[in-house]
């Protein structure tokens, strides 16, 4: 195991890795930006390191920082998070390069599933069910229009380096096909650096179905169940669930299986998920991330496993601790993301927190840096806790997640905390039954 981790992160998340590795006896090392001096992680870790101003690009992307902040302070691993540097495969080989663990899988396998046109033919390959598309980049208005009459409109023209919803756009028929691709490789241009572009077709009502897989880089992987995080606003999920609501217990083994032993060909290592679009009974594959989700906790909270003491494990060199067979799921389990923001306008709503009464009880879990006094800043997204609550089933998970929603009080600051509570009012959140585009047409009424 190793001595000392340096957490390449800040918020909830780098206060959920330092208490795991609190528990296993490991010391921790906080980076911070000047912003985020008063941090809960930073104000918890045994050291800290302040690695420059406010701007994540002069802070928390900056690899040099980082990599000095770990010589200065001894740290022979480094934990990402999520975001940031989690799933750049140039951080991951520096690293490597400097005798220091990363705490994730290879820069070869960030590197392949980093690519959106890479890694669907990669998962191809391995058996795992794509989106009928274009089997690479496309780049001319006339390959756009064949590509898109052999797939069958409506399609969705993405950024092959794309995420968050950013270089995405719609035709729905052949009218529309060039200027979508115009636009799409405009903003993958603006927003990434880089124009490729795919096309596949587009699914009308599917839903968002996960599927956590861990491996130890030595050809063992399984997979922890599913998640489904199909309620979004602009691609960007705000409640999750675990098992998903639609899938039985014959596809969620089929789909899971497909999975494992993908990973397990590959020798992938640590944590990661494989995101699907599922529709008509039908999985459509379409990326993976390589790194800890930040929805982990309903996983966690279903199969009793520690997902990021699993990481700290495997990273260090130890085999996976469990098989297929010792994995059972346990009940049902949902997540709330908590932002500082207007709950009906979703306006940035950074600042003071006066007080926090953070909910409790049975099967109710919250991960959150925020405390009395603290100064919530205006740099960074807008997460600033998870509410996590678990049930024997989902009835009784939805009565749990009303009762703690009610005894959660932020003050000081916007929360959408209201949102959730007007959500468990809806008949389709009760039963389970909504899609992707769900949450938008209801924000829309």
């Amino acid at each position: 195991m190793f001595e000392k981790v340096l957490i390449a992160n800040r918020g909830e998340i780098a206060l959920r890795v330092l208490r795991a590795c609190r528990e296993l006896g490991v010391q921790t090392v906080a980076v911070h930006s000047t912003a985020d001096a008063t941090a809960m992680h930073v104000r918890l870790a045994d050291e800290s390191v302040c690695i420059g101003p406010p701007s994540a690009t002069d802070s928390y992307l900056n690899i040099p920082a980082i990599v000095a902040a770990c010589e200065i302070t001894g740290a022979d691993a480094v934990h990402p998070g999520y975001g940031f540097l989690s799933e750049n495969a140039r951080f991951a080989k520096i690293l490597e390069e400097h005798d220091i663990a990363f705490i994730g899988p290879s820069a070869e396998h960030i590197s392949v599933m980093g690519d959106k046109i890479e890694a669907k033919l990669t998962a191809k390959k391995l058996g795992i069910p794509v989106v009928p598309g274009s089997d690479g980049g496309v780049s001319g208005f006339d390959e756009a229009r064949r590509v898109a009459k052999e797939i069958g409109y409506p399609v969705l023209i993405k950024a092959a380096a794309g995420g968050g919803g950013r270089g995405m756009k719609v035709a729905l028929s052949e009218d529309e096909i060039d200027t979508a691709l115009s636009t799409a490789q405009t903003e993958a241009k603006v927003n990434f650096g880089d124009d490729a572009v795919y096309i596949e077709r587009y699914l009308g009502t599917p839903r968002h179905i996960e599927v956590q897989v861990f491996g130890d880089g030595k050809g063992n992987a399984v997979y922890l169940g599913e998640r489904d995080c199909s309620l979004q606003r602009r691609h960007q999920k705000v409640w999750e669930e675990a098992l998903s609501p639609a899938l039985n217990a014959a596809q969620r083994k089929e789909i899971g299986e497909t999975c494992s032993k993908a990973m397990a060909e590959m020798k992938y290592s640590g944590a990661g998920t494989v995101e699907f679009l599922y529709e008509d009974g039908e999985f459509f594959f379409i990326e993976m991330n390589t790194r800890l989700q930040v929805e982990h906790p309903v996983t966690e909270a279903i199969t009793g496993l520690d997902l990021v003491q699993e990481q700290l494990r495997v990273a260090s060199g130890a085999t996976l601790g469990f098989r297929q067979e010792d994995i059972h799921f346990s009940g049902h389990a949902i997540e709330c993301r908590i932002n500082a923001e207007n709950a009906e306008t979703f306006a940035p709503s950074p600042g003071r927190v006066i007080g926090v009464h953070q909910p409790g009880g049975l099967g109710v879990r919250v991960d959150s840096g925020i405390y009395a006094g603290y100064s919530i800043p205006p740099y960074y997204d807008s997460l600033i806790g998870k509410l996590i609550v678990h049930g024997r089933d989902r009835n009784e998970c939805l009565m749990r997640l009303r009762r703690a929603l009610g005894e959660y009080v932020i003050e000081g600051i916007e929360t959408t905390i209201p949102l959730f509570q007007r959500l468990l009012g809806e008949t389709d959140i009760i039963d389970g039954e909504y899609d992707i585009h769900w949450l938008e047409k209801f924000l829309a009424r």
